[in-house]
């Protein structure tokens, strides 16, 4: 009689052939990840390299001398920590107000019946279309005739014009998810409107509001365009992708600072994605069941 665990070791390699498919998809998946992760990783080598391996002629994809000199030259900025402060004060700014904004706006284009509704859902998903580049100059004249350049509020609302449209139709299922019905029975309830907007509508479509969150923080945070054309010479307002300049130079641009402060420009988004990634994924899935 064969022992108990040789029938489950006969099977493996038998289920191994029967799903072909499937271990051709993972292994595409894993091959994946590698090509994309590898900018990462090779941005962070570098920022541990000494000066003499970031410049050598025949980089390698190791270090066997790992050296903190390039965060130190990061951190000796004057102005690193002031830039940093800003970009996550334009960031959650641009975060909390969107969603708010997107919320609000989504559960009215759902729930309600307009004149033209049709037509702004339309024009939500023409603004998605429309390079950003294109419009810097008249976002730059906009922005001088509010008195708001210079200022942090002209980092804020540009992007916060971005992130609505892209925001508003995608939470726009999420609201349309929610059973009328589950809305109706909390009218029998007793319940007003706010409260079912704030205290049933709300957590239901929060994993909505996450997803678009993220995609805000993200664009916001690593944004250089509009740092750069709209802080002109109010220098403390500068954001964190600003910093960055200070490290090249037209001769021998310092690539291990330029590494380094683009590590520490990583750490955030890392951060705040690890935060609400639980979210995130039932918030891409979108599934609200009636």
């Amino acid at each position: 009689m064969p022992p108990p665990g040789a029938a489950r070791r006969a099977g493996a390699p038998r289920r191994w052939l029967r799903k072909p498919g499937r271990t051709a998809a993972e292994c595409a998946a894993v091959l994946i990840a590698v090509v994309v992760a590898f900018p990462l990783y090779w941005m962070v080598l570098s920022a541990f390299k000494p000066a003499g391996e970031v410049r050598s002629e025949r980089p390698v994809p190791w270090t066997l001398s790992p050296s903190l000199d390039s965060f130190r030259r990061v951190f000796e900025q004057q102005e690193f920590g002031r830039y940093f402060l800003n970009s996550l004060v334009v960031a959650l700014a641009v975060v909390v107000v969107s969603a708010l904004i997107a919320f609000l706006a989504a559960t009215a284009v759902t729930r309600f019946r307009f004149r033209l509704r049709t037509t702004l859902l339309v024009l939500f998903l023409a603004a998605q279309m429309v390079p950003v580049e294109a419009l810097t100059i008249p976002m730059f004249f906009l922005m001088r005739d509010l008195g708001a350049l210079n200022s942090l509020l002209s980092l804020m609302l540009p992007h916060l014009a971005f992130s609505l449209p892209f925001a508003i139709w995608m939470l726009r299922g999420f609201v349309k998810a929610v059973p009328e019905a589950l809305e109706e029975q909390a009218f029998i309830d007793g319940a007003s409107r706010a409260r079912f907007l704030w205290q049933i509508l709300f957590p239901l479509v929060l994993p909505g509001l996450i997803a678009t969150s993220v995609f805000s923080f993200i664009s916001t945070w690593n944004d250089f365009l509009f740092a750069k054309s709209f802080i002109i010479s109010a220098t403390e307002n500068s954001t964190l992708p600003m910093a960055l300049l200070v490290f090249f130079d037209a001769e021998t641009p310092d690539w291990g600072g330029v590494m380094a402060a683009s590590t520490v420009m990583t750490l955030p988004v890392l951060v705040f994605f690890v935060a609400v990634h639980r979210r995130l994924v039932s918030g891409l899935g979108g599934a609200v069941k009636d």
